[in-house]
């Protein structure tokens, strides 16, 4: 069992930044494999960024390469997600997610722990 809470988000303008902190706790945070995701009003849920054990490897979805960055603090049970030049487009709840496996998981179903979310907007 791994628990997950977010925190983080808010009302910004556009162009601005917001980091996204996911606290884990429950098991070896080390081994886990940790996603970030996105869901807009409407829309489905769709990933953001992963970060992978044991070396760290990223992925992320095209619209926010360049401007976002995932990563983690194993000491602090922590994952972040670093947003820059955040656009409307970027309007959602934001949610963390986990799996134990060594691989770098990038769809809804592959991860089996989520948090309750953290809404960002932003504005034109």
């Amino acid at each position: 069992q791994v628990q997950l809470v977010e925190s983080g988000g808010g009302l910004v303008q556009a162009g601005d930044s917001l980091r996204l902190s996911c606290v884990a706790s429950g098991r070896t945070f080390s081994r886990l494999c940790m996603g970030w995701f996105r869901q807009a009003p409407g829309k489905e849920r769709e990933f953001v960024a992963a970060i992978r054990w044991p070396d760290d490897s990223t992925s992320y979805t095209t619209s926010v390469k360049g401007r976002f960055t995932i990563s983690r603090d194993n000491a602090k049970n922590t994952v972040y997600l670093q947003m820059n030049s955040l656009k409307p487009a970027d309007t959602a709840v934001y949610y963390c997610a986990s799996v134990a496996t060594p691989g770098l998981a990038t769809r809804t179903d592959e991860y089996r722990y989520w948090g309750p979310g953290t809404q960002v907007t932003v504005s034109a």
